[in-house]
């Protein structure tokens, strides 16, 4: 491995990347307007959302206060049931007992035999004046006590349809909240996120307007012009290889929209990883994918930011960007420095969103990052298949 200085900073910029549309400095500054209004949007809706499930809570507060008055009130009825009751049985005992007091002698009748113990007709009036006295007592106080226990029911029935109508509104925006707040995790940890996507168009932005680029003028035209003043060149890439010694292919490319790479491992963990062709880095750093969409809704795990390297390619007459995703660490290197397939410039991994130790690949005729000459929505259209490049066997033990 050389470094280079200033002459690699012209040789960086001879060939011109292939992009979808040619962008112009004016493009980069509507891109950076529109990516500052978006993150203003977003931001707003954030504000938004947060309220939302502010007002939601206290609802759901409300409610479940709601519920704890109804589970009380509920206790309170099954408690003056059951006094209720006790009640019943304690009249039907002073009944009898009034009964038994008023009894002549035991027989088959006990009103009966009281009435016809009556020895003057005046006495008979009286006692059968009592009996129905009685009698009229006792039906009153029990109808009283079961209207008590119907009307008990009854309430204890309507609190309990309530209880389970506001356990029911309960569950409903619970799920609501949990709907917004999945919707605002997706707005912040989206990958890149604007933040991010506003510095790299600012920097794309104040790089091509460095290199006198003018106001309409194609970049591409633009750094190809200004390579060509400087004199430098790129070596060309003749073929492909693959990044690793030896391993095995565990996802494949699926293109825009889907997976962006293609991702393989290998029996050796930590096994080396170097460039798929000679180049120069372009990039490293590390994404903010921690707890993103892929990693909270796909069940993924996020062990820490992503290790990445990207290498800027000379493949006939255009720039092509190889980037490699997971690493468990760096090999020695650093942006502007040369490297060719037999650089090691870092070990696989699992950091990042990862479902465990492996490399994404990707290739692309563009870079959204460090002056590569798209944005990321433009990179996510102009991906290559690995696979047209490179030959990916089952498993492979060379490369």
């Amino acid at each position: 491995m050389r470094r280079v200085g200033t002459f690699v900073i012209a040789l960086v910029l001879l060939l011109t990347p292939v992009v979808t549309n040619a962008k112009t400095v004016t493009d980069f500054e509507n891109e950076v307007a529109r990516y500052t209004a978006d993150l203003q949007a977003k931001q707003a809706k954030l504000a938004k959302n947060q309220a939302e499930v502010a007002e939601i809570r206290k609802k759901i507060t409300n409610i479940q206060n709601q519920i704890t008055e109804a589970e009380k009130e509920i206790e309170k009825l099954e408690e003056e049931i059951e006094k209720s009751n006790k009640e019943i049985l304690k009249k039907s005992e002073e009944s009898k007992k009034i009964m038994q007091y008023y009894q002549i002698e035991n027989g088959d009748n006990a009103y009966l035999e009281y009435a016809f113990g009556a020895e003057t007709i005046t006495d008979m009036i009286y006692r059968v004046s009592i009996i129905e006295q009685l009698t009229e007592y006792n039906d009153k106080i029990m109808k009283e006590l079961k209207k008590l226990i119907e009307d008990n029911q009854r309430k204890k029935a309507e609190l309990k349809k309530k209880n389970e109508e506001l356990a029911q509104l309960k569950k409903n925006l619970e799920s609501e909240k949990s709907r917004i707040e999945i919707e605002s995790a997706s707005i912040k940890e989206s990958m890149p996120s604007v933040e991010t996507q506003i510095k790299e168009a600012k920097s794309n932005l104040s790089y091509f307007k460095k290199l006198g680029c003018g106001a309409t003028e194609d970049i591409l035209s633009c750094q190809f012009r200004v390579a060509q003043a400087s004199g430098g060149s790129l070596p060309s890439v003749g073929t492909f290889a693959r990044p690793m010694e030896y391993g095995y292919v565990t996802q494949w490319y699926s293109g825009y929209g889907g997976h962006l790479g293609i991702d393989l491992s290998s029996s050796n963990k930590t096994i080396a990883i170097h460039p798929i062709a000679s180049g120069v880095v372009h990039a490293i750093y590390t994404d903010s994918c921690t707890s993103a969409y892929w990693c909270s809704n796909l069940g993924h795990s996020c062990n820490g930011n992503a290790k990445i390297v990207v290498i800027k390619h000379n493949y006939n007459g255009s720039y092509i960007y190889s980037s490699y995703v997971h690493l468990s660490s760096y090999g020695n290197i650093a942006e502007g420095v040369y490297v060719t397939k037999d650089t090691v410039i870092g070990y696989m991994g699992t950091t990042g969103c990862s479902t465990g130790p492996h490399l994404h690949l990707e290739i692309d005729r563009c870079f959204w990052k460090n002056n590569g000459g798209c944005t990321y929505a433009t990179y996510e259209r102009n991906t290559i298949n690995p696979k047209s490049l490179i030959n990916f066997p089952s498993d492979w033990n060379n490369r």
